[in-house]
């Protein structure tokens, strides 16, 4: 006797054996019950929730000959005939492979001949989005007015491929994904009627790994039938599926929170010769973080047992929501990129690396500001420059008195008659010394440029703009920025918290930098330019302090 996998061996054989999916079974029973059988129906969904069974099931309903409360009693000869595939009248068809013109036109010819033992003629198109354009200009006119002896029962799982035609002559029933808690009591079941050991946690860890699809939870299940071992544990479980060992996920992200180059690309490489894919220790790192974040959001994690849940904890504790978000964001974007390239070790190793370059970055600041002879502290902090303002105002001071004094010389006849070179070098000298006054009066300028006490008011505005356009990334970036006006063409986004690298370069592109300037744009009613306030601004505006202190040939020492 053949093999039959679990899922067909266990499929439902009535509306009251679907699982999680009662808005719909109950619709359909009280159709049947009353008499008002639709010519057409759309069932949609994910993978593994019930579509095709319910089709099915819905078949053999219509016809059965002693239906019991809206389902097919399984019994009589019309079910029998459909339950073991001789049913001819029941006909089931895979758009995926029969998807051309002449597939269609053969079911349009064929639905004028009557039903040969059943009541209706019913037609299962599966995977109906993979028709042709051609296939269903074929099939609406046929769809639009069946003979009262044929139904269509489409089902697909990309319902938006589908013409706008086709979808408002279908009734549409959408089918939800399921929760781990049915897929649990499904499994339960099986496993029960198959006489199948198996530990509650490794049936709990299954119905997570399903992802809302009841085929792929009971295939997970029949794969582990396969192993020699009588019971059914957690770690089997996991290892089948390719799941890294929750260890090594912990070290890994434990090490790039700590900023830690060298042990990160350690552990990478531990988990890298076992075998593992990148591609799924990403998506594993990216889970990982995931539930991390959803822990210090709710409190709540599943898939984990105790001692695996006291390590999430402390991971939470040494991280912000800031931080797993920018790893999560990261990580997915390397994961596409790597995609393209031939290179992946070497991609994602580099990727590592640069998620710990905050800590190289502040390491690389200090070194330079401890070996620097001038020290011109760059800090992530908003400056404050009253000392700096204190400071220029006295050497404007000294440069003043300066001018006065040469201005007295100029003024003695003596001087004057001694020779004209003389007046003419005094003369250039008033000249180069009130240049330099400028000079630091620019200098204060650009150093009181980021001070700007003119805020923007519909910065908030703008910032939910983002937010309802769908623009994730971006948002988040931006949630905590305030806004100033630079000037009467330039607005200034500053960041009191910081702007990390990641977070410089999502706002940096091109795409995004052109949607802010449309929005702030818009508010004002004229063309505004954008500009970043952040601590490389700082260090730019004491790179220019730097030029003017040597023009001066001054000793100058400014501390921020």
């Amino acid at each position: 006797m053949s093999y039959t996998a679990l899922y067909r061996k266990y499929r439902p054989a009535t509306f009251d054996e679907v699982v999680g999916q009662d808005h719909i079974t109950k619709t359909l029973r009280n159709q049947i019950i009353s008499g008002r059988v639709g010519h057409a129906y759309l069932l949609n969904g994910g993978r593994g929730t019930g579509k095709t069974s319910s089709a099915k099931i819905l078949a053999r309903a219509i016809n059965c000959l002693n239906p019991v409360n809206g389902n097919p009693c399984n019994e009589c000869d019309i079910c029998k005939a459909a339950l073991n595939g001789s049913l001819t009248d029941i006909v089931e068809m895979d758009a995926a492979s029969n998807n051309s013109v002449e597939d269609i036109r053969s079911i349009r010819d064929e639905v004028n001949f009557l039903p040969t033992i059943a009541k209706y003629r019913v037609y299962i198109i599966d995977e109906v989005h993979m028709l042709s354009i051609g296939a269903f200009n074929a099939l609406l006119k046929t769809l639009e007015e069946p003979p009262e002896h044929v139904k269509f029962i489409l089902a697909t799982t990309e319902p938006q491929k589908l013409p706008a035609t086709i979808l408002s002559r279908c009734q549409r029933f959408d089918f939800k994904k399921l929760s781990p808690a049915y897929i649990k009591l499904r499994l339960e079941y099986i496993c029960k009627s198959d006489n199948i050991d198996i530990d509650p946690d490794a049936l709990n860890t299954i119905s997570i790994l399903a992802e809302g699809a009841m085929r792929d939870g009971i295939s997970i299940l029949e794969r582990c039938l396969q192993e020699e071992s009588g019971k059914i544990s957690n770690e089997m479980v996991k290892k089948l599926v390719g799941l890294p060992k929750i260890e090594s996920i912990n070290k890994i992200l434990n090490n790039i929170l700590d900023y830690n180059v060298e042990d990160s690309l350690k552990s990478v490489n531990e988990v890298l010769d076992d075998g593992k894919d990148i591609s799924n220790l990403i998506w594993e790192i990216i889970k990982f973080v995931r539930d991390i974040l959803v822990y210090k959001t709710t409190g709540n994690i599943d898939l984990y047992n105790d001692d695996e849940k006291e390590k999430i904890k402390i991971l939470a504790n040494k991280s912000t929501k800031e931080q797993l978000m920018d790893i999560i964001f990261y990580l997915s974007e390397l994961s596409n990129e790597i995609k393209m390239t031939t290179q992946k070790t070497i991609m994602f190793q580099v990727g590592i690396m640069k998620l710990c370059k905050n800590n190289i970055d502040t390491e690389v600041k200090s070194n330079v500001v401890a070996e620097t002879p001038i020290a011109i502290k760059v800090s992530d902090k908003p400056a404050d420059f009253s000392e700096i303002d204190s400071r220029i105002s006295n050497l404007e001071n000294k440069l003043q008195k300066t001018v006065n004094a040469v201005q007295k010389l100029i003024s003695n006849p003596g001087v004057i008659n001694n020779s004209a070179k003389n007046v003419d070098n005094n003369t250039e000298k008033k000249t180069n010394i009130v240049s330099r006054s400028s000079e630091n009066q620019n200098l204060k300028n650009i150093l009181t440029t980021n001070k700007s006490d003119v805020k923007v008011e519909c910065w908030g505005k703008v910032v939910s703009n983002i937010k309802e356009s769908g623009k994730v990334m971006l948002y988040s970036n931006l949630a905590n920025s305030n806004a100033c006006e630079l000037n009467d063409m330039t607005i200034g986004i500053s960041f009191p918290e910081g702007l990390t690298p990641f977070g410089k370069s999502v706002i940096a592109k091109s795409e995004n930098l052109s949607e802010l300037t449309k929005l702030v744009s818009m508010e004002y009613g004229k063309p505004m330019q954008i500009r970043l306030i952040d601590s490389e601004n700082e260090a730019a505006n004491n790179s220019t302090l730097d030029s003017i202190v040597k023009d001066l040939d001054l000793p100058l020492n400014i501390i921020d």
